[in-house]
């Protein structure tokens, strides 16, 4: 009974930290996204974040705004699927953006404001594991599993449907394509036991971006930005783990009707507080923050983020029924 319990907490707690990774409001990946699970797992989560900068945070390319201030309130609902690819993990999650966002740019003594709300543009995910443990088609898998040292191929792509108006610098949406492609990667550290796992994690990827054409009657080009997330985590008890965070982006430099602007050299970090509240439900706590942004063309960026995740597979749940338990 010990050991179904701690199936449904394993497949609860990667669901909540994995959807995570598909929001583009920081394109900070969240540690323990990538951990593996038992295939045909579900989640849907609830992400609540409060956000503020010199940038918009709707937009993973962090195009700064010198003299700007921009405050934003973000919601996003989405779904998360596990399941098994020529004998290797996998996962596929879609996630939608909404809420409002403020901001004003002062220049020459004049101040301009602007705000936008709605939704924003739905990413869809893709992870395959390319190196490591093979899929957890059953119970006994779960069991057995450790992570060791793994790699992952992961793919994003946003679908730019979100709320837009041209007429503006600010929105929701971005009028445009972009993506994401990435190696996850998960170095197991001593143990494989709950209230005693440290995993050492690192995610080099690169977000990739059209052009939008109709930015404010202009043309909005951004060059690929290379960014590198890695998170230190540890298990406190066995069901609260918390995690060390830290990006770096570099690139993303963009331009209006050809005139380039500056790009990105910045560092960031934060930190994860993650608690089960009951075998399907999970409940995390983060704060990120850049670091070098002393200069107003420096990426300035602070958040918070809380996420309640419902999780749950069939096959658990029936275990579940078997034993008596309601």
């Amino acid at each position: 009974m010990r050991a179904v319990i701690w199936l449904r907490w394993s497949v609860a707690t990667m669901l909540t930290i994995g959807l995570l990774g598909a929001m583009q409001a920081q394109a900070q990946v969240p540690a323990r996204f990538y951990w593996k699970t038992l295939s045909g797992a579900n989640a849907v989560p609830l992400i609540f974040e409060s956000i503020s900068g010199n940038t918009n945070p709707f937009d993973p390319s962090h195009t700064v705004t010198a003299g700007a201030n921009f405050d934003a309130t973000l919601a996003m609902a989405g779904y998360a699927r596990t399941f098994t690819l020529l004998d290797r993990s996998a996962l596929a999650a879609v996630i939608l953006p909404m809420g409002r966002i403020s901001g004003s740019v002062t220049a020459a003594g004049n101040s301009v404001t602007q705000s936008a709300d709605g939704f924003g543009d739905p990413m869809i995910e893709f992870v395959v594991n390319l190196l490591g443990p093979p899929a957890q088609k059953n119970l006994p898998d779960v069991l057995r599993y450790e992570p060791g040292f793994s790699v992952d191929l992961l793919a994003d792509l946003a679908v730019p449907v979100g709320e837009y108006d041209s007429s503006q610098q600010l929105n929701i949406g971005q009028n445009r394509w972009y993506g994401r492609l990435g190696l996850p990667v998960i170095w197991q550290l001593g143990a494989w036991v709950p209230g005693r796992r440290t995993t050492l994690e690192f995610l080099p990827g690169v977000w990739l971006f059209g052009s939008n054409d109709d930015y404010v009657g202009q043309s909005l080009k951004t060059d690929a930005l290379f960014q590198l997330d890695a998170h230190l985590t540890h298990d406190f008890t066995e069901h609260a783990w918390g995690s060390l965070d830290a990006a770096w982006y570099s690139g993303g430099k963009a331009s209006i009707n050809g005139v380039s602007g500056e790009k990105l050299d910045n560092f960031g970090l934060g930190l994860t507080l993650g608690y089960q509240i009951n075998d399907n439900l999970n409940l995390t706590f983060g704060y990120k923050s850049t670091l070098n942004d002393e200069a107003p063309d420096d990426l300035r960026m602070d958040g918070f983020m809380i996420t309640l995740v419902l999780g749950w597979h069939p096959l658990l749940e029936g275990a579940r029924r078997l034993h008596g338990e309601k």
